[in-house]
């Protein structure tokens, strides 16, 4: 949208509009530092419309997409909303993916996420919820380990990152609740692999693990966790780990929409040609998660599901959306990746570029200084500049922002019902329902 918008932004003939279900733009790499309390949440966000001045945005959720009548159907307004429909000449999806819960109701149902904004907010108000909930008097020494008990599933980047997120924030919290020792505190990371950050290779996952533990995280490798209920984690041998808070960050899946379209799929993703067109739909491209492209520069495979990819694809597309508007044929997608990073807490890091291994306290600068040189737009990166800074300078903030009686006060027409429902479970106030 931003490479459109330079490009086609000013001109009275073409007319592009944005569709997507949030206002802002959000920042995903730093959801994690949300949750943990060392940025604020309006520091990783940015307006759309405040971004994308010269284009038309529409909030809603698509539900709905006809390539043969070039119409796109969108929702919104929450439980009283309704739909539009809007028609089109060339459609651009770019819709990202969803979490994979691999079919399992338990973790749908009795696990958070880490997706969104919403998701890193009320993940944050859980951790403090809990800690306020184990210091209470009330409780007996005994009965509220499970309470202080953190499992997060899935060993990517997205769950080693929460994981040491959490673990930074509970353990830097701790001062404040003073009936609660560091012994009682467990924060677990779960993953079915071999080693975590697979993608970053088996030594530095060995040395991500090692510093995990070294930082007081327990990592279990080589676990595919069986099911989540409201007692625990199931493991495969039955074993219950006993916990109130679950993080589920096991894998993505592509946008369950996808399956109603009559494009050729590839494990769920539109396949699209070299030029991120749609085959057999003139005017459709499709890029970022949600999209099968083809590496050129790997042998043909698809793109790995990155954001580095991502950002390459839509400048891309963006070029062919122009030369397809003049008549003219577009440009092929090669990109060759340059490394990844991760910030596994407590001031360390692991990255690969360019070949290069780093880790520790200079990865972990590195990964801060590359990100903040990614932030749309020189206020936000003034915000999360002075957000690390005050991070630097002062203990960790324990305000609970959404507390039992704001949650009473809440309106159902005020979010989607699933997020309501979902909020309601974690704060303990209404009994599980099933979807």
């Amino acid at each position: 949208a931003l490479h459109l918008e330079r490009r086609l932004g000013r001109r009275d003939d073409v007319e592009v509009t944005l569709v997507s279900r949030d206002n802002y733009f959000l920042f995903t790499p730093m959801l994690h530092e949300v949750a943990a309390s060392d940025l604020n949440a309006s520091a990783i966000v940015i307006s759309l419309r405040k971004l994308l001045p010269h284009l038309s945005f529409v909030e809603g959720d698509l539900t709905g997409l006809d390539l043969h009548a070039k119409t796109a159907t969108v929702a919104h307004g929450g439980l009283d909303g309704h739909s539009h429909t809007l028609t089109y000449d060339s459609v651009v999806l770019a819709m990202g993916s969803e979490t994979n819960f691999f079919g399992k109701p338990g973790p749908r149902d009795h696990a958070l996420t880490m997706k969104t904004l919403g998701d890193a907010m009320l993940l944050r108000n859980c951790l403090i919820d809990r800690l306020e909930e184990a210091d209470a008097d009330c409780m007996t020494a005994g009965g509220r380990d499970h309470v202080v008990t953190f499992v997060v599933v899935g060993g990517g980047f997205a769950g080693v990152e929460t994981a040491g997120a959490i673990n930074d924030f509970i353990h830097g919290a701790l001062p404040f609740y003073p009936n609660i020792q560091h012994a009682n505190v467990r924060v677990m990371l779960v993953h079915g692999g071999k080693e975590v950050l697979p993608e970053l290779g088996e030594d530095l996952g060995a040395y991500t693990r090692r510093k995990l533990i070294e930082h007081g995280v327990e990592v279990r490798t080589g676990i595919h966790v069986q099911d989540v209920t409201e007692a625990g984690v199931v493991l495969p041998d039955g074993t219950v780990v006993p916990t109130k808070t679950v993080v589920w960050a096991a894998g993505v899946t592509p946008p369950s929409l996808l399956a109603s379209l009559p494009c050729e799929k590839e494990r769920g993703r539109l396949k699209v040609n070299e030029r991120m067109e749609v085959p057999g739909f003139p005017g459709v491209w499709a890029l970022g998660d949600c999209a099968s492209v083809p590496d050129l520069t790997n042998g043909g495979r698809p793109c790995p599901p990155t954001a580095q990819h991502a950002l390459r694809q839509g400048e891309v597309v963006a070029r062919n959306v122009c030369a397809a508007l003049k008549g003219r044929p577009g440009k092929a997608f090669r990109y060759r990746m340059l490394g990844q990073l991760a910030a596994i807490g407590r001031r360390s890091g692991v990255a690969r570029i360019l070949g290069l291994k780093f880790s520790g306290t200079f990865a972990w600068f590195l990964w801060r200084t590359i990100y903040l040189s990614k932030l749309p737009r020189l206020e936000t990166k003034v915000r999360v500049s002075l957000g690390w800074a005050l991070d630097l300078l002062f203990r960790k903030d324990v305000v609970q922002l959404i507390g039992p009686r704001e949650l009473d006060q809440l309106t159902l027409p005020s979010m989607p019902l699933t997020s309501w429902q979902q909020v309601r479970q974690v704060q303990g106030l209404q009994p599980q329902s099933q979807h």
